[in-house]
């Protein structure tokens, strides 16, 4: 049930704090007064933990009461794009952390903030001012946090990427740059990637990875632009001054890797390499980090150009947090031509085999909707993995691989294959106007290989599962996965029209300078902006983990705000980003879809038990939390729209608990 926010002279919006006679009602129609549990459970991770799984030891919300859920206070960052000419797209897509008794997090164009938890106002605010000139779209997933452990008296550190490509770090308690990182608080983490970085080319998105005194970065490089695009290395760097420790340079075993030695001597990082955008993962007990990789450049035309470097390319890797050594790497694309790349992140479990006994695994979702379950001590399936023939490529030069890895377990979640019979409208125009883009197209399946013609890619680059990755209920041994069903279109442009230049990175033309082709994708919608394949457009799916057996499957989604008067009747699933979080109380919290509702969800069967409607697209994760078994329970979440999907941007950040 809904209740409307108070505004409070703070710029809050505070709940009331008396219960009326419809809160005791309502209380009394759920089970009785609120009985605080005596518990509490931080969130010290943007996923909860540096293991992924977006999991919290939880009850006091529950089955019985969560329909009492309540706005707690909201929070504006006052830092969103307001459709302003010359403005930057933003996405709100930021989970905070709980540490020190505060919240911390990022805004798209990286103010990091401290809040009270438990009443939302502001402790603090530092804003980085990054130049957004060339960023696509500015977005920051979060921030990390570090004390050292040599030193416990002293405060603990903030860490930021930032989208022109640095690392600031910041005093926990005052906000402050810490002058004796890197230089005067912050990391340049252009250098090293190459000669030359254009503007907006190479930039953090997600945070950073604190592994014991380290902090680990990956980064997004701008698609479809150049062969020689920015390095993908991943980067380890001293939490305490920001010297480089060590660099991963993902080129195949043939080529020498340049490593932190050489960085130290001035040499670049190998141009082209796959890189790693997505959340990293880590096992501390095992000194393991984890992270998904995206596809070497440039994304869709794997000729000679590509000098080998698919070897790491779309794969889940392994590595020594203490060294960056390699341990172990799964494909899960070989020969990636579809921007399949793995930006979800691995997430961190213990697997419970046939005998009873448990061992450290590995859950990695894929824009295709596979999730590939992993031994985390060797890469290997935990159930078969069949290697399928896929379609060859009729472009010259091109040799697209001959099979693709399809797990048996848990059965992929991708949509029906599209048929004419299937193409979808909402009436007979529609329908005709779709079927006539599909006529024009080369489809045969989720591994069509792009072609000047032009080809359907569906699932399609933005998934799948996306970067919102999976939620791991351990207790119940219980995955909870959101998959969106997006179509798009790829068509090789030859090199004579493509001409040479920079492009857009979703949506539009980009240019792959070095190869014969420029590209131009975009995606496969009828005229009024609606899918034009079949239902359902998204999906929510609990797995069991021990079995890999899917336990129930729905659509996601309705179209509340995109159809008049009828929209909240259809539920036809949508597309969605982000990710659910689960409790031990059985419920999984999840916004992600573009009808903006917030939702709790009984993970036993699928059911809504509660939603709020928030006035901007929650297309992050949320996070729960209680400070104290005598304090409340809280659930956050970040409703801050999302301007490449269409949606409008917002500054929103929500707490939700109980009535006092």
């Amino acid at each position: 049930m809904r209740r409307a926010p108070v505004k409070a002279n703070s710029g809050l919006r505070l709940g009331s704090a008396q219960i009326s006679l419809s809160a005791l009602l309502l209380v009394s129609a759920c089970g009785g007064a609120n009985v605080r549990t005596q518990e509490q459970a931080g969130w010290p991770a943007v996923s909860g933990s540096n293991g992924g799984g977006r999991y919290a030891a939880l009850t006091e919300i529950n089955k019985d009461n969560v329909s009492g859920l309540r706005v707690a206070w909201e929070f504006r960052t006052g830092d969103y794009d307001r459709g302003r000419p010359g403005e930057t797209l933003t996405a709100f897509q930021a989970t905070p952390i709980l540490a020190e008794q505060t919240l911390f997090l990022c805004t798209p164009n990286n103010q990091a903030i401290a809040l009270e938890p438990e009443t939302g106002k502001l402790r603090w605010r530092y804003e980085a001012k990054p130049n957004v000139a060339g960023v696509y779209e500015s977005v920051c997933r979060g921030v990390a946090y570090w004390r050292d452990a040599q030193t416990p008296d002293a405060n603990g550190r903030i860490f930021m990427g930032t989208v022109d490509g640095r690392l600031i770090a910041l005093n926990a308690q005052t906000g402050a740059l810490e002058r004796g990182f890197g230089e005067s608080g912050a990391v340049d983490l252009k250098q090293g990637v190459g000669e030359k970085v254009e503007a907006g080319e190479y930039y953090m998105t997600s945070p950073p990875l604190v592994v014991g005194d380290l902090v680990l970065t990956g980064a997004f490089v701008k698609d479809v632009q150049r062969v020689d695009a920015p390095s993908g290395a991943v980067r380890a760097f001293d939490a305490r001054t920001g010297e480089l420790r060590w660099a991963w340079d993902p080129v195949p075993p043939n080529m020498r890797a340049v490593n932190a030695a050489d960085m130290k001597k001035g040499q670049q990082l190998t141009p082209g390499t796959p890189n790693v955008w997505g959340i990293m993962s880590a096992n501390p007990e095992n000194k393991l980090v984890f992270l998904g990789t995206g596809n070497p450049a440039p994304d869709h035309y794997g000729g000679p150009e590509r000098k080998g470097l698919d070897y790491f390319g779309s794969s889940i890797i392994a590595l020594d947090s203490e060294t960056g050594a390699l341990k172990w790497r799964f494909q899960t694309v070989h020969h990636d031509l579809w921007d399949y790349d793995v930006g979800v992140q691995p997430v961190f479990y213990q697997h419970r085999a046939a005998d009873g006994s448990t061992f450290p695994a590995i859950a990695a979702g894929t824009k295709l909707g596979f999730v590939f379950l992993l031994d985390a001590r060797t890469g290997q399936p935990i159930f078969p993995v069949k290697e399928m023939p896929v379609p060859p490529s009729n472009v010259p030069g091109e040799q697209a691989s001959a099979t693709q890895p399809y797990p048996t377990l848990p059965e992929p979640f991708l949509p029906q294959p599209v048929t004419r019979e299937t193409t979808f409208g909402i009436n007979a125009k529609e329908k005709k106007a779709c079927l006539q883009a599909f006529e024009a197209l080369d489809y045969k399946g989720p591994f069509t290989p792009p072609s000047e013609r032009g080809a359907l890619q569906y699932p399609g680059l933005g998934g799948g599962i996306n970067w919102g990755a999976v939620s791991i209920d351990p207790e119940r041994r219980r995955m909870i996965v959101n998959v969106q069903h997006a179509p798009f279109t790829i068509k090789l442009v030859p090199r004579a029209k493509a001409g040479a230049a920079s492009g857009a990175d979703l949506v539009g033309f980009g240019p792959q300078n070095g190869t014969p082709y420029g590209v131009a994708r975009g995606p496969f919608l009828s005229p009024s902006g609606k899918p034009c394949v079949a239902r359902p457009w998204g999906e929510l799916a609990a797995v069991d983990l021990d079995s890999g057996k899917t336990l129930w499957r729905k659509p996601f989604g309705t179209l509340q705000g995109q159809a008049p008067l009828i929209g909240k009747l259809l539920n036809w699933g949508t597309p969605n980003l982000g990710g659910a979080t689960q409790t031990k109380s059985g419920i999984a919290f999840i916004a992600a879809t573009i009808d903006n509702e917030f939702r709790a969800i009984d993970s036993d069967d699928g059911k809504i038990l509660w939603s709020y409607r928030l006035p901007k697209g929650g297309f992050s994760s949320p996070m729960t939390y209680k400070l104290s078994p005598e304090g409340r329970q809280y659930v956050v979440i970040a409703a801050g729209g999302h301007g490449a999907l269409g949606q409008k941007a917002g500054d929103s950040l929500f707490a939700f608990a109980l009535p006092q």
